[in-house]
């Protein structure tokens, strides 16, 4: 049985490029979205284009506890063990704090910190010894910025939250770690008229991750901050 790798939030931008990074190494993919057509897009995509292994695909949505949940089932149903969890499923909507209105932080808190709680809760009996968990924060969880306002809430918590599960996953040989990507060419962007080299590729995004997942299992890389090089917008 080959290896498995679960991506929330896995038919566009970094959390598609993680996909194609992983399949393309002999790993089966199980992956979410809300929309169900970009699912059936990106599995007959990979049927194509790596005949070898594994597309698995449900529509959820993850700022729902119950629908986290079920999903967390149906892996389950699918796959005895995942090696490698990643906690991609996010929402970005700016604003100031003063100004943003009522229900912006919840929404963004559901989305980008509770579903990846309530996943890896469910999901840690079955990730295996020198399993993965790797989740998906920004270099919103390290600064605040001008119209950040509840995103940047959201994922300062997000990366204490991995801070945190690194710490209790320790003596179970279990690596955590937080990737914190700048501004990355992704649907958040688009009608956005910036030159290409200000923003990064997802494709980078998705070779740092597969490259600390191949850290022996004496060595876990806790925290990953990647910018475009001409600094953040």
């Amino acid at each position: 049985m080959g290896k498995s790798i679960v991506i929330t939030g896995g038919t566009k931008g970094i959390g598609l490029a993680i996909a194609h990074r992983f399949a393309a190494n002999g790993y089966d993919i199980l992956v979410c979205s809300r929309t169900e057509s970009d699912l059936d897009v990106m599995k007959s995509v990979f049927e194509k284009e790596y005949p070898d292994i594994k597309i698995l695909t449900k529509a959820v949505d993850m700022s729902k506890k119950s629908e986290v949940l079920d999903f967390a089932a149906w892996l389950m149903k699918q796959k005895s063990q995942i090696e490698i969890l990643v906690n991609n499923a996010g929402v970005f909507l700016p604003g100031e704090i003063t100004k943003e209105p009522d229900g912006k932080l919840e929404a963004q808190i559901e989305t980008n910190l509770y579903s990846a709680y309530h996943l890896t809760r469910a999901l840690l009996p079955h990730i295996p010894e020198n399993g993965h968990i790797i989740n998906m924060c920004s270099v919103a969880s390290i600064i605040a910025y001008p119209n950040g306002g509840s995103y940047s809430i959201s994922k300062f918590a997000m990366l204490g939250f991995s801070k945190v599960l690194r710490e209790e996953l320790k003596p179970k040989n279990i690596k955590v770690t937080s990737i914190m990507p700048g501004a990355t060419w992704s649907a958040s962007w688009e009608g956005v008229e910036l030159p290409e080299e200000r923003l990064m590729q997802a494709s980078d995004i998705a070779e740092s991750v597969w490259s600390v997942a191949q850290m022996s299992p004496a060595a876990c890389v806790e925290e990953v901050v990647i910018r475009p090089q001409l600094g953040d917008l």
